[in-house]
């Protein structure tokens, strides 16, 4: 598995617009506690199902798409923070300790 880099208000459309699943993982560049959220994530990611598109956003780089996507999804901004999206809408969120690979593809099962 390889993250798609989250960069543009186009993406975050086509992930609205897409069939199936797509996982978006919110990481602070700056923030001890992402990293350690993303290093145990990708340790993980054997879990979740090959092909699920996973979505990486630098919301310090772009910080106007982090905003987007909490406004569309209807979801509080955090940082670390996971969210899956089916149908154009947030289905599951998490954040912090609680972001675990096992757990999302126990959503997506």
């Amino acid at each position: 598995m390889k993250w798609i880099e989250l960069n543009s208000q186009e993406q975050l459309q086509d992930i609205i617009n897409a069939e199936g699943y797509s996982v978006i993982f919110k990481h602070s560049t700056r923030c001890s506690v992402s990293m350690m959220a993303k290093k145990r994530f990708e340790f993980d990611w054997a879990e979740i199902p090959e092909g699920t598109p996973l979505y990486y956003l630098d919301l310090i780089s772009y910080r106007d798409i982090s905003n987007a996507i909490a406004s569309t999804f209807n979801v509080y901004h955090e940082s670390p923070q996971l969210l899956l999206i089916k149908g154009g809408e947030c289905v599951y969120e998490t954040s912090h300790s609680e972001i675990s690979a096992e757990d999302l593809a126990q959503q997506l099962s």
